[in-house]
């Protein structure tokens, strides 16, 4: 959900105080342009976006009920203490991420407002329930900051936990990639973002984040399990240098790091929304 626009022929909005241009995307179908509500919740031109999909992604989304928590490794002693945790997540979050995720992309919101964020991704053992860090990364999240009641067009990031299961973009899938890979034409932003930065690339590579969306589709898919009024088409998406719509952005490199190293056999799921959330 990154300034996903309008048509080019939108004027250009002022920053965080109206919605973004717009963003078109061509078919495969047919030549026809498709302009994009302001919100940019949705992405889809009408594309048979499954075409391309493999069926191997993970069963569906249920964010908002509590997973089990993590299993104690199965050689540890009775009483024996918890592994070494996620830090600066709530207990409530923790218990949100699935026993079996053994990859937990943790977006961590400057503030409740705010459209900075960092990124980090924790991977564990098979037998261990130790979460080991890895490299820390900037990224923009929306405009106005993060929601737990996400609606379409609030420019807010939706708070909660969504398994990662499908990706795609304009640009073939990077050598490696493991989550199924939807390389399609529609996957084109058009238009200027919030602050005026082109929104050129923005959809090269994206990962969607299983809220409000169909697990083992397209990125592109339009299906809205919960209804249209509570948005979708959030994803990690290449940054455009400015905030986005609902999205995570992250730098092209970090993007195709991520696609190399996300893996369905280990269940990823992202942990997103402000500090201590």
């Amino acid at each position: 959900m990154a300034r996903h626009a309008q048509s080019r022929a939108r004027t250009r909005l002022s920053r965080r105080s109206k919605a973004v241009s717009g963003l078109a995307l061509s078919t495969l179908v047919g030549t026809a342009l498709w302009a994009w509500p302001a919100s940019g919740d949705d992405h889809n031109s009408g594309t048979d976006a499954k075409s391309t999909m493999s069926t191997t992604a993970s069963g569906p989304d249920t964010p908002r009920t509590p997973a089990s928590a993590p299993k104690t490794a199965p050689n540890a002693a009775p009483n024996a203490p918890a592994g070494r945790p996620i830090p600066g997540l709530s207990d409530a979050a923790r218990k949100r991420i699935p026993a079996d995720s053994r990859q937990v992309l943790v977006v961590t919101g400057k503030d409740m407002d705010s459209f900075q964020s960092r990124v980090v991704l924790y991977t564990r053992e098979d037998d261990s329930d130790d979460w080991e860090p890895g490299p820390t990364w900037a990224a923009h999240n929306a405009a106005h900051g993060w929601t737990d009641d996400h609606r379409y067009g609030d420019l807010r990031s939706p708070i909660g936990v969504y398994p990662l299961t499908d990706a795609g973009g304009l640009l073939p899938a990077p050598e490696g990639t493991k989550l199924p890979y939807d390389h399609n034409s529609s996957f084109v932003a058009d238009g200027t973002g919030v602050e005026g930065e082109p929104l050129a690339g923005a959809f090269d590579y994206v990962i969607a984040i299983n809220y409000n969306r169909e697990p083992g589709t397209s990125p592109l898919d339009q299906q809205r399990p919960w209804g249209a009024a509570k948005g979708g088409g959030v994803w990690l998406h290449v940054d455009h240098d400015g905030p986005t719509q609902g999205c995570i952005s992250l730098k092209p490199k970090v993007m195709r790091e991520l696609l190399r190293t996300l893996d369905p056999d280990l269940h990823p799921v992202i942990v997103m929304g402000p500090a201590d959330y």
